[in-house]
């Protein structure tokens, strides 16, 4: 009998790592733990909760009494009607308020995870991204109020979730791409802000197969990033679907008008309803005390204070800003994924980078005048992002202590100012000086 010979190394395919699932798993848990720690205080309205909440309030009154307005008309119905739901599912009360914003803050939190994991076969990148989305304050901040920016953002990270899914994993990438374009339609149904992104997916599926050379460019099967599934196919459900899941948002709207007239929707019909959220979009708006724009987003020097009121037995606040270390060290994380992934052509640090720009490259050119820091939450996911893949590149080159140095940094500033970032109770109304480290804070 022959003796058995070792494989060649060069016929032996590297080895994948292992995909660290249970350790996405567990760090959702404790992120949903640490989001929810206390989620009904204050047990007042917060900020833009003074607008969504009464528009929510109206939709459940229109559905179970048959009368009602519709409020809010210059954003989508589908944000609105998961925080009606939530309403309904537990009452009108602070939890009722805020519960669906933690759970969707969370899906947002474990989507964008795994989207890192398929998109770079990275333990470490993962590891370090799910550290850094934790305590990089956004996340925990939008995932305990009843806004629609947290809706928005959770459907657009299972779009990357999935399609990045779809680009590692081609036998399962027909499916992928159709959840990929339902979450992204639904992700336009909840806020407008997510259309620049939406156009990405499709467009990064067009040049991969444009570049692979292929003869028959709509028709041919073969080749990145997704083989098995044409151009056209994909046409169909990253251009299509999104644009009926969208339109199917506005489905409860047609419904409403049975009780409400004269009803928008069914006045103006769809297309026609559009133009009237435009208007209302670009409607010029009374200046605001916290309103910035996206060169102090960049530099975290403006900040928006969501709440800072004696409330429930204490003083408290809740300010919105980012993780001082993080979003400058973010930065230069976005710059080295922009030179390092175009020198080795790395799509996924491309990948961030473009994502960054696309997302961020809204608030530069919008006509929207009155703009908050709260608009920088979708682009810090691509900046926080592109700083773990940095981090795992200097973990490769030997400088394992610096990548490690600055999560433990991160979060150590994150348990510094949790305090007015979750609304714990304060000494007093002066307490916030602790933590004005800049007066664009206050």
């Amino acid at each position: 009998m022959a003796e058995a010979r070792p494989s060649s190394p060069a016929l032996t395919p590297p080895a994948r790592p292992r995909d660290p699932l249970a350790t996405c798993l567990a760090l959702t848990g404790l992120f949903a733990l640490l989001a929810g720690w206390r989620l009904a205080i204050p047990s007042v309205p917060v900020f833009d909760e003074v607008h969504y909440l009464p528009a929510a309030r109206e939709l459940l009154a229109l559905w179970r009494e048959g009368h009602g307005e519709y409020l809010n008309r210059e954003h989508p119905l589908l944000g609105k009607e998961l925080i009606a739901l939530g309403i309904a599912l537990f009452g009108d009360t602070p939890l009722g308020w805020r519960i669906m914003s933690l759970g969707f803050g969370t899906l947002a939190y474990f989507a964008s995870l795994r989207a890192m994991w398929h998109a770079s076969a990275d333990r470490f990148a993962c590891l370090a991204f799910g550290i850094l989305l934790a305590t990089g304050f956004h996340l925990l901040i939008q995932s305990r109020i009843a806004m629609l920016d947290i809706f928005m953002a959770a459907f657009l990270a299972v779009a990357a979730w999935q399609f990045a899914g779809a680009c590692a994993e081609p036998e399962m990438g027909r499916w992928r791409l159709a959840l990929t374009g339902t979450a992204l339609g639904l992700a336009m149904g909840a806020k407008w802000n997510a259309i620049p992104l939406t156009v990405l997916p499709g467009l990064a599926f067009l040049v991969a197969r444009a570049r692979a050379g292929r003869r028959r460019l709509f028709l041919s099967r073969r080749g990145p990033p997704v083989p098995g599934v044409t151009l056209l196919e994909a046409f169909v459900w990253l251009g299509i679907v999104p644009l009926l899941a969208y339109a199917a948002t506005f489905l409860p709207g047609y419904w409403l008008s049975e009780y409400l007239r004269p009803s928008p929707l069914a006045e103006q019909g769809l297309i026609g309803f559009h133009g009237e959220i435009l208007s209302l979009q670009q409607q010029v708006l009374t200046p605001h005390t916290y309103q910035s724009r996206w060169p102090q987003w960049l530099l975290n020097t403006r900040a928006v204070w969501y709440f800072y009121a004696l409330a429930d037995g204490a003083q408290r606040g809740v300010l919105l800003i980012g993780n001082p270390l993080t979003m400058l060290l973010g930065l230069a994380g976005v710059l080295w994924c922009l030179v390092n992934g175009i020198i080795r052509e790395n799509w996924a640090k491309l990948a961030v980078v473009i994502g960054y720009a696309a997302s961020l490259g809204l608030w530069i050119v919008a006509p929207k005048p009155v703009q908050f820091y709260y608009h920088y939450f979708v682009p810090h996911f691509f900046l926080l992002a592109a700083l773990a893949l940095a981090l795992a590149d200097l973990r490769r080159a030997g400088w394992g202590w610096c990548a490690w140095g600055t999560l433990a940094g991160s979060v150590g500033v994150f348990a510094w100012f949790y305090p007015i970032l979750a609304a714990l109770p304060l000494k007093n109304a002066g307490s916030f000086v602790t933590w004005m480290w800049l007066d664009g804070w206050r």
